[in-house]
């Protein structure tokens, strides 16, 4: 019997990106840069259609629904704050709320308060993937 060393954690460095499996690429870019106000940047030439969007020094990354991807959004998911989702910190969630009503977004919560004071609402993008749009009080 020897003796291993402890093994240590990767220690992860930052967060690099997200990727989504879409639909539709334009309805796409039309909630994520009109909407979010997200820039658009290239991306590697890769053999199936997509979209790069940058969010401050990280990116999301959209794949066109194909027959080597997974299913596009989340159909199976009833649409909810306490499910899968990922959040973008915004300057104001109850003005992206308004700005959601009157530009068509789904809605799936309107805003509303976390226990640690900052304020919260969730919207549908195209797909239905559940984003929360959080700001600080």
């Amino acid at each position: 019997m020897t003796d291993s060393a402890p093994t240590q954690s990767l220690q992860v460095q930052a967060f690099d990106h997200i990727t989504l499996v879409v639909k539709d690429l334009e309805a796409s870019r039309k909630f994520y840069v009109d909407f979010l106000g997200m820039d658009h940047v290239p991306r590697p030439a890769f053999s199936f259609e997509g979209h790069w969007y940058q969010i401050g020094d990280q990116q999301i990354h959209l794949i066109l629904e194909h027959d080597q991807s997974g299913a596009a959004g989340q159909a199976d998911v009833e649409p909810n704050t306490r499910t899968h989702h990922f959040a973008f910190q915004v300057k104001d969630s109850k003005q992206a709320y308004e700005q959601a009503l009157q530009q068509g977004i789904p809605i799936v919560s309107p805003p509303k308060s976390r226990p640690d004071g900052a304020i919260q609402t969730f919207v549908n993008d195209p797909d239905g993937h559940i984003i929360e749009l959080c700001s600080l009080g």
